[in-house]
């Protein structure tokens, strides 16, 4: 009997060693915070833990930026290329897209309501219909040169119901909606993108930066208690309140560290890097008596001798500048509608939050507790020098930009930031390596007509021999 190897051939496919399934790169996203006095890019990525891990940083002085304005363009672009370069050299990551915070006492917010009517009763309340809702209010004229950056929904009423924080599946006719609307000034928010467009960078999202910062700093469980976070920057000092986990309220005062720093500067006649060192060194937001026999020595001048300060006279310099920080807080909080209702109390960050006692002076003027907050919660592989409260915004940029991408499902890797050295390659944290064919598995594919699955072979060989 003879075979037929053709017809062996035709009865059974090649097989082939099954595919490797890709395993897709986690997204990487950087947060661009361009403050008063530094500027500074952060490049992170979710993990498998639900962590971030912070893959590098770089900062640089900020020369062209007053009380969160620029004020120079040619300047900001240098300090963000600085920045933007260090991060790049230390995480490996070419750096394309950014998060930017802003911030500034520009800044304005308000509550504004919006209602629609439905058609039929019968049919329910679609996230469609939430989200026209939302979008109508991008379109709500505001005041002339100003512009929106955010409409945060509050809650909801539906046909007189109230406090309905999601009406999706509710039936009813009138569907109302209580915004928060924060906006701020056409040429500021101009200034920012071109900065960032004129560094060689794309912007995915402007941010506000009390948001941000609340979002590295605070649990689900403060914002849901009530609480008021106190972002003491440099420039100025960023304020948002929350309470069952909704943001209630925003602000900016025009007032920060800085300010405390040109306080000592003048009353204590010295530079302003001096009175910098004397503000983080030995300042303190409480004076007592015991200080008045401390003394701390500056060098003088060229030459001059040097001059001696009080440690008694540096406390009470710094802290009628941070009582008047904290007056602008409490009427804040005042004005809210929540001050009843902020059992989380107050949580400070930014770079104000490390001067010594500010948060027990806080407490004896608003009668809440105070603490000090920190982005260590939020971050798995990151320096111990960005999970201080001085980086809580731009670590709140990463955060809230890796949220974005995931509730809209978006995907930026082949067109935003990459590891350097190729689409997508993560240097070092390679994927599953390629299956390797065994010796079957290329037999099979060179010679099928010598390996036949026989029950194939019974229904699909036309001839045997």
């Amino acid at each position: 009997m003879s075979l037929n190897f053709s017809s062996f051939r035709n009865a059974v496919s090649p097989r082939k060693a099954p595919e490797p399934v890709p395993v897709p790169e986690p997204e990487i996203v950087v947060g661009l915070d361009i403050g008063t006095t530094k500027i500074c890019a952060v490049v992170g990525r979710r993990n498998e833990h639900n962590k971030v891990d912070i893959l590098g940083m770089g900062s640089a002085v900020s020369q062209g930026v007053n009380r969160g304005t620029v004020a120079n363009i040619e300047l900001t672009v240098q300090s963000i290329k600085q920045a933007v370069a260090e991060a790049s050299a230390r995480s490996g990551v070419d750096i394309r897209v950014v998060n930017v915070g802003i911030a500034g006492q520009h800044i304005r917010s308000h509550q504004q309501r919006n209602m629609m009517t439905r058609q039929n009763r019968e049919t329910e309340i679609s996230k469609a219909d939430v989200n026209r809702l939302l979008e109508e209010m991008y379109r709500v004229p505001q005041q002339a040169g100003y512009e929106i950056i955010h409409v945060l929904p509050q809650d909801y009423t539906v046909d007189g119901e109230k406090d309905i924080t999601n009406p999706v599946g509710m039936s009813g006719i009138t569907l109302e909606g209580m915004f928060h609307m924060i906006t701020g000034s056409v040429g500021a928010i101009m200034n920012i993108k071109r900065c960032v467009e004129l560094s060689g960078l794309l912007i995915n999202g402007l941010t506000l930066e009390p948001l941000a910062s609340a979002e590295a700093v605070l649990s689900k469980d403060e914002k849901d208690a009530g609480v008021v976070l106190v972002d003491i920057g440099g420039g100025t000092t960023d304020i948002a309140i929350f309470h069952q986990n909704i943001i209630r309220h925003t602000a900016v005062i025009p007032l920060g560290g800085n300010i405390i720093t040109q306080d000592i500067r003048e009353g204590c006649s010295v530079l302003f890097d001096q009175a910098e060192a004397l503000k983080v060194r030995f300042g303190s937001a409480l004076a007592h008596e015991s200080m008045a026999n401390e003394v701390v020595s500056i060098p003088g001048i060229r030459g001059r001798d040097p001059k001696e300060i009080s440690l008694l006279t540096l406390a009470n310099i710094i802290n009628a500048r941070v009582k008047e920080i904290i007056q602008h807080v409490q009427y804040e909080i005042r004005s809210s509608g929540y001050e009843k209702r902020l059992s989380a109390g107050i949580v400070l960050t930014g770079g104000g939050a490390r001067l010594k006692n500010i948060k027990h002076l806080f407490s004896l003027m608003t009668g809440m507790e105070a603490c000090v907050g920190d982005s260590n919660g939020h971050l798995s592989q990151a320096p111990d020098l960005i999970k201080s409260p001085v980086y809580a915004t731009v670590c709140g940029l990463v955060l809230t930009s890796l949220a974005k991408l995931e509730n809209e499902g978006a995907s930026s890797n082949g067109q935003g930031n990459q590891r350097s050295g190729g689409s997508g390659e993560s240097g070092g944290d390679s994927g599953p390596s390629p299956v390797r064919e065994g010796l079957l598995e290329r037999l099979l594919t060179v010679l099928p007509g010598f390996f036949m699955d026989p029950e194939l072979g019974s229904k699909n060989s036309p001839h045997r021999g």
